[in-house]
């Protein structure tokens, strides 16, 4: 059995991608926003244009991360699976480095992270960033920089937990849904069994109690939703 988890929106309160762009890439992000809303574009080609128009020193980006907070029930959630041989991985359509400096800052090192990969140089005076889709992850059909469902294929009893968009595609390939938000209308739009929830504080009893019918047989379980 294994935990798959988004991070911007689920994990975090904030979305740490959409805080560096409002404040260091100007308005020419919301552009490209829109294009990716109105499905002219991908989502790794959104990022990726994105991404390059930040103009901010690494210094002052790690100081916006530093503002970025995670969900209260978090860690709790991680002792528990850890305590309960459940692996966790992150698995996002954000960006690693993002990712990887907010768990860090909250003493979380040691998860595996599938996410965008940012990489920066520094010329012309400023740094320079840029992206790309996660090797592991690369070649999603809906344009994506990670594939979910690619990252979700062939693990024994996947756990999926997740808030907005890029976790649509995946909702319907994994064994339990945990969703919020936008991914929770989705489920219920699509007839997706899923269990609500509204953070892991109140995520982690109905894992503890879903758990052991889990094992046995998932998805009859889930063909009543489980609100």
């Amino acid at each position: 059995m294994q935990v798959f988890c988004d991070f911007d929106g689920t994990i975090s309160i904030e979305d740490a991608t959409d805080m560096v762009l409002s404040r260091f890439a100007g308005s020419e992000w919301e552009d490209i926003e829109q294009q990716w809303k109105r499905g002219l574009i991908g989502s790794a080609e959104c990022m990726r244009r994105q991404i390059a128009l930040v103009q901010a020193s690494r210094k002052d980006l790690n100081a916006l991360l530093d503002e970025v907070s995670i969900d209260p029930g978090f860690e709790d959630f991680l002792s528990y699976c850890n305590r309960s041989d459940l692996p966790v991985t992150i698995v996002s359509d954000g960006v690693d480095y993002f990712i990887r400096h907010i768990l860090a800052r909250h003493g979380i090192d040691d998860l595996r992270i599938i996410a965008n990969v940012l990489t920066y140089r520094f010329a012309h005076g400023r740094e320079l960033y840029s992206l790309s889709p996660s090797l592991a992850a690369a070649g999603c059909m809906s344009g994506s920089g990670v594939c979910k469902c690619r990252v979700v294929k062939g693990a024994e009893l996947q756990i999926y937990i997740g808030d907005g968009r890029s976790d649509f595609c995946v909702s319907d390939k994994v064994d339990l849904v945990f969703a919020k938000a936008k991914l929770a209308d989705y489920c219920e739009d699509q007839g997706i069994p899923y269990v609500g929830f509204e953070s892991f504080v109140d995520l982690l009893p109905k894992m503890k109690a879903i758990l052991p019918s889990v094992a046995r047989g998932p998805r009859a379980l889930l063909q009543s939703k489980i609100a």
